[in-house]
């Protein structure tokens, strides 16, 4: 450059795998580590806000699971907690209730042939303490962001819509 300085290479898109940014849609790979990183950070804060309210142990998809069970305060059956979390192995579910309810978090009861999962008071106090913490850390430190509450849930509802796009790849990937 003319007055001295040294010009910086481009860096290009922040990515965890270029030769996936190399394609059609370089965002998209942009997207997918930031997805990356907010989904192991997410696991990590649910695992902790855990702890913090007084339930050390649990895995992320336990506190999921919980946190859907507690849900209205009305019984789930186990299809609706895996349509509703997106899992597919029904088994990860299996377990984390067992888990809960060694815990006396959840208890499980049966209507004819289903399985129906319900918080137990236990279960509901551990949500509410895990609320307090989850204000007092998490969303404080948000709200000083100045995030527009629209634009937040604009984004949430394109991650929604993301997720099918991506249930549909994987479905076709499968067939190949």
């Amino acid at each position: 450059m003319a007055d001295g300085r040294a010009r910086q290479p481009e860096i290009g898109p922040i990515v965890s795998s270029a030769h996936l940014a190399d394609g059609a849609l370089p965002a998209l790979s942009e997207l997918e580590f930031g997805l990356i990183l907010a989904s192991n950070a997410f696991d990590r804060w649910m695992v902790r806000c855990m702890t913090a309210a007084g339930e050390p142990g649990c895995a992320a998809i336990d506190v999921l699971v919980l946190h859907s069970v507690a849900h209205r305060q009305r019984p789930k059956r186990l299809g609706d907690l895996c349509s509703v979390l997106g899992v597919e192995d029904a088994h990860l579910v299996i377990y984390a209730i067992k888990k809960l309810e060694k815990r006396g978090l959840v208890t499980s009861t049966r209507a004819g042939k289903e399985k129906l999962i319900a918080a137990t008071e236990k279960g509901l106090e551990i949500c509410l303490k895990y609320r307090a913490v989850r204000e007092a850390l998490l969303v404080e430190s948000v709200k000083g962001l100045g995030f527009d509450p629209a634009a937040t849930s604009a984004l949430a509802a394109m991650l929604r819509a993301l997720s099918g796009h991506y249930d549909q790849a994987a479905r076709a990937a499968a067939s190949l």
